[in-house]
């Protein structure tokens, strides 16, 4: 009997093509989910102009009251209520985290409500008269609970701070199945280089300033707006904060897909990075050392690509630790940053 033929493998490389968007709709796509090269320890950037992340011992005191994912992640089901409880993050003596009174579970509860918002079915979360307001740009994967969690967190977790977060669907109610990764047959890669070609960052860029303008006919209290972008969407905050009349005062890329230093020249608005043990290394130390604008670029060298997003597996303490601290660190960012 000859020998069973062997599983089909993703060739390496396979999300890191250089394709060159004058030829091809599909801007270079990084090995997003195989293990790169990963640094020691989780290390805030040389150059870091914020107040340094949280340190390890003050994270692991940050605790939950429960475990927030399954082992595999999941679609967020559940409706959405209104409504927003007390989860503060910051204490009273000074900026720094805290967040003793985040909870997150598996079927988590939305604290917001999906609207529709400049003709995208949006998630929107915070306090009505907030006066700056966080577009978020979720992953490939859609309105995960995971990714749900973190536009709460982002929204009702700085008692200093007030912020709108509004998330829409770009994908139309169709985003990527999870189950296309790893990329291990010709099928999925097939499937995954037609959902970048309909889905690319540039056409979504494109439409992000008439989103914003239709959200401050939404809501009028709104005077300033940050971006924030999980994977694909890092590449869309890229291109959406580069120019003069870019609409946003601030911009955060969590496990950013595609990292391109030729992007980072180009950003007008202060900018955190935070990147996972699988995008290259030299991808992002070129991206922060081409930055212009305040900036606060760090690795959480043990976590996967996701694991502030839909692929985080919120069942392992640490990953849970770091999901915490990744979005500590981005609202310590934005509270010092934005003016």
């Amino acid at each position: 009997m000859p020998p069973p033929t062997p599983p089909l493998r993703a060739p390496a490389g396979f999300l890191n093509r250089a394709l060159s968007p004058s030829r091809n709709p599909i801007p270079r796509l990084p090995n997003l989910y195989t293990s790169g090269q990963a640094s020691s320890a989780s290390t805030p950037s040389a150059s870091l102009r914020s107040a340094q992340a949280p340190t390890a011992q003050q994270t692991t005191s940050a605790a939950f009251t429960r475990p927030i994912a399954q082992q595999t992640a999941r679609m967020s089901s559940m409706p959405a209520t209104g409504g927003h409880s007390e989860t503060p993050f910051l204490d009273d003596d000074a900026r720094r985290p805290v967040a003793n009174h985040c909870k997150v579970a598996s079927g988590y509860k939305a604290q917001g409500s999906y609207e529709q918002v400049g003709g995208f079915k949006t998630y929107v979360t915070g306090p009505a008269d907030a006066t700056k307001a966080i577009l978020v740009i979720f992953d490939i994967f859609g309105f995960f609970d995971q990714t749900v969690q973190g536009a709460d967190i982002l929204a009702t977790s700085d008692k200093h701070q007030k912020y709108k977060v509004y998330m829409p669907d770009w994908f139309n109610g169709e985003p990527c199945p999870i189950e296309w990764f790893p990329p291990n047959t010709e099928e999925k890669q097939k499937n995954l280089g037609n959902f970048f070609k309909k889905f690319p960052p540039p056409s979504v860029a494109e439409k992000v300033p008439a989103f914003v303008k239709a959200a401050n006919e939404h809501n009028s209290s709104i005077k300033s707006w940050g971006i924030l972008g999980y994977c694909w969407g890092g590449k869309v905050v890229s291109l959406a904060t580069s120019g003069d009349k870019t609409p946003f005062s601030i911009a955060a890329e969590i496990h950013p897909a595609m990292v391109d230093a030729n992007d980072a020249s180009s950003i007008k608005v202060p900018l955190i990075m935070l990147a996972s043990k699988d995008e290259a290394p030299e991808d992002v130390k070129n991206f922060e050392s081409n930055l212009t604008v305040a900036k606060h670029v760090e690795t959480f060298g043990d976590q996967i690509h996701g694991w502030m997003a839909a692929r985080s597996d919120l069942t392992d303490d640490h990953v849970k630790e770091e999901y915490i601290r990744g979005y500590k660190t981005v609202l310590e960012f934005f509270g010092k940053q934005w003016n």
